[in-house]
């Protein structure tokens, strides 16, 4: 049987207390939580609300504000532009999905430089420094090409639900396109003359 995840309740004081410790923590706290991979769940401690990700959010907005943020204005501005989007759903599975092959690929050369260098080795750690240091063009590139190709796969999944979108309402009427089947013609306005007779 899994365990349940550590319950943690908000009180109205905006205290939050650990039921598995008993005690009260902090979001500092909260945030070792995630870092240490520990499951855990933040609900209302007087409507029972669940309310996880208001703190994972608030954990993203002290980090962003104090220190070196990981967001620009510019990124900020494009996810704000995605709510209410017919590609809201889509994005946040887009931008999970991604967050996890990149976790998942360090973790892979985090693991190999350890069967190279062993868990705690000083040489290993400065390794692998030194290699984030020297390879950052290199990854910015890499994932450059990556976010390139990535947009290049949004717009032409765009283009399929317009195209699978028309084909389901064939019967109904959609405004032309400019270069959209050269070899149909619009219908030639009426004669007035021809209709006063």
């Amino acid at each position: 049987m899994a365990e349940q995840p550590r319950l943690i309740k908000k009180y109205p004081n905006r205290r939050l207390y650990d039921t598995r410790t008993s005690s009260y923590i902090t979001l500092a706290d909260v945030k070792e939580l995630v870092l240490n991979h520990e499951s855990f769940q933040v609900v209302d401690a007087k409507t029972g609300e669940d309310l996880t990700r208001s703190i994972l959010l608030q954990i993203i907005l002290d980090e962003e504000t104090g220190g070196v943020p990981m967001f620009t204005s510019d990124l900020l501005a494009h996810m704000i532009r995605f709510y209410g989007n017919a590609m809201q759903g889509m994005m946040g599975k887009y931008l999970e999905n991604n967050i996890k092959a990149f976790t998942e690929m360090q973790a892979k050369l985090q693991e190999q430089t350890r069967s190279i260098y062993g868990e705690n080795s000083p040489a290993g750690q400065d390794l692998w420094a030194q290699f984030l240091n020297f390879q950052g063009p290199a990854l910015q590139s890499m994932m450059g090409a990556y976010v390139e190709q990535s947009k290049k796969m949004v717009e032409q999944m765009q283009e399929q639900l317009e195209s699978q979108t028309r084909n389901m309402f064939t019967g109904f009427q959609f405004p032309k396109q400019d270069g959209a089947d050269e070899g149909e013609q619009a219908p030639a306005p009426a004669d007035k003359s021809s209709s006063q007779k």
